[in-house]
């Protein structure tokens, strides 16, 4: 009986950059999950099958092994904990970066040094939680999902939590960064008993991964 395997993708670039990868262990996805509404793609090997889930319930569905492995950026990896996960291969893939921004008006740096309480907008709460926390700097934390660089600007934070990539997006809401908190890429998670119990079907994926992978340093 052939074993299969499943692999947790998210829409968007996540997806895009883990086709070359793909390709690299010889799987080449049958279709696009931007013109389907299919959320299980099969692909040109009928052992593997790609599920399309939220960029943030890729290590859920592998940690719970509904997938046996998946392709997720630390930044979520970092909120989720990692908890039964094994994280074998950083993929150097949808690199980007965690930041802090403010308006451009707002004075961060005199706001942190007079001990002010800061009220900051974020997704990625247990992130921008630990970052503050070791600065010893006080906040209120505001989950939010979308539209992040709105909320300086309507007086909801002081600050926002954030990722970046080109910094466009912050320059046109007259938004700043002040502080740098992580280097952002994404990484192969599996699934721990899946590695023990299907290391045969996977091994050979995850090195042909890894050697993609490194080209991408």
């Amino acid at each position: 009986m052939t074993t299969q395997l499943t692999l947790a993708l998210s829409k968007g670039r996540i997806f895009e950059e883990t086709l070359p990868l793909l390709e690299a262990a010889g799987i080449r996805v049958t279709e696009d999950p931007e013109k389907s509404r299919k959320l299980i793609l099969a692909t040109n090997d009928p052992a593997v099958r790609v599920i399309i889930v939220r960029a943030s319930d890729v290590p859920t569905y592998v940690q719970y092994g509904a997938a046996d492995f998946g392709v997720a950026g630390k930044d979520v990896l970092h909120e989720h904990g990692g908890e039964g996960l094994y994280q074998p291969i950083d993929l150097n893939i949808a690199r980007c970066r965690m930041s802090v921004a403010v308006s451009a008006g707002f004075d961060y740096a005199k706001a942190v040094r007079q001990g002010a309480r800061l009220r900051v907008a974020t997704k990625y709460t247990e992130t921008a939680r630990q970052h503050f926390a070791s600065k010893g700097v006080h906040v209120d934390l505001i989950k939010l999902y979308g539209s992040m660089e709105l909320a300086p600007l309507v007086g909801l934070s002081d600050a926002i939590v954030d990722l970046v990539s080109t910094g466009n997006t912050l320059k046109a809401n007259n938004l700043v960064e002040v502080e740098h908190i992580m280097d952002i890429s994404s990484r192969l998670v599996v699934n721990q008993a899946a590695l023990k119990l299907k290391r045969e079907r996977l091994q050979p994926i995850l090195e042909a991964f890894d050697r993609a992978s490194k080209l991408n340093t």
